[in-house]
Formats: structure tokens, C-alpha cells, sequence
């Protein structure tokens, strides 16, 4: 090896390591849950101000499509009981303005989403 191209190695060897920029593929979902979720004592212990003919509803976040979690959910894969057993469907036009964010937005949205629905009457439940 030539004087350059080890002076040149060593520069690169003696280099930080580059960060790959974050990508922002981090969403919140809503699935809608059937009314029989009302059955659930944790459940009415949680919405204590729901207001009768409101949705309930599941708010989540994950690091896949929204689609795939729901359907990981049904499935049994790391799911949450209520949507395993009580999910119906995804209701996007609540949360697709939303995705794609960073882990730390999802985090802090998921949080804020089910705040705002509890206080629109609806019966929440986020884990």
C-alpha cells in the first residue's frame, strides 16, 4: 500500500460512524371495538364519562403498517385482549393525518389521540 492510500485508510478508519437519519415509520391506529366491550368492568372503570352511542375504541401504536398490527392482534400475535377479542375494524379517518412519525411522536400521539376521544365521549382503552 502506497503513503497516500494509508494515510487514507487511517482517515477512515479514525472517522465517527455515520448516523442513518431516522426514518419516520411509526404510526397510532384506532380500532373500533364491539359495544360488548361495555360488558368489561376494567373497561367502564376506564371510561367513566363515555357518553352512550359513542364508538368504542382501541388507540395503539406500532412500528408496521396499521393494517398488519390489527391483523396480529386478531391473530393472538403481542395483542391486547380488548382488540383480540372485541376488535372490529380500523377506523383510519381517525388517525391517518397522523403516520407516518418518529417512535417518539408515536409515543406522545398515541398518549394525546386516546386523551382527545375520551374527552369527545368516547369509550377508550389504551395500553
Amino acid at each position: 500500500m502506497d503513503a497516500r492510500n494509508e494515510h487514507a485508510a487511517k482517515a477512515i478508519r479514525n472517522m465517527p460512524p455515520v448516523r442513518r437519519a431516522r426514518s419516520h415509520h411509526h404510526s397510532v391506529y384506532v380500532v373500533e371495538l364491539s359495544g360488548t366491550v361495555w360488558n368489561e368492568a376494567r373497561f367502564r372503570r376506564a371510561n367513566p364519562d363515555y357518553v352512550i352511542g359513542k364508538p368504542f375504541v382501541y388507540v395503539g401504536m406500532t412500528g408496521i403498517d396499521p393494517d398488519v398490527r390489527f391483523d396480529k392482534h386478531k391473530a393472538g400475535i403481542q395483542s391486547n385482549r380488548y382488540v383480540r377479542e372485541y376488535g372490529l375494524r380500523l377506523l383510519p379517518q381517525l388517525y391517518e393525518m397522523y403516520n407516518p412519525m418518529p417512535y417518539d411522536g408515536a409515543r406522545d400521539m398515541e398518549v394525546e389521540l386516546a386523551i382527545g376521544l375520551r374527552e369527545a365521549g368516547y369509550g377508550v382503552w389504551q395500553a
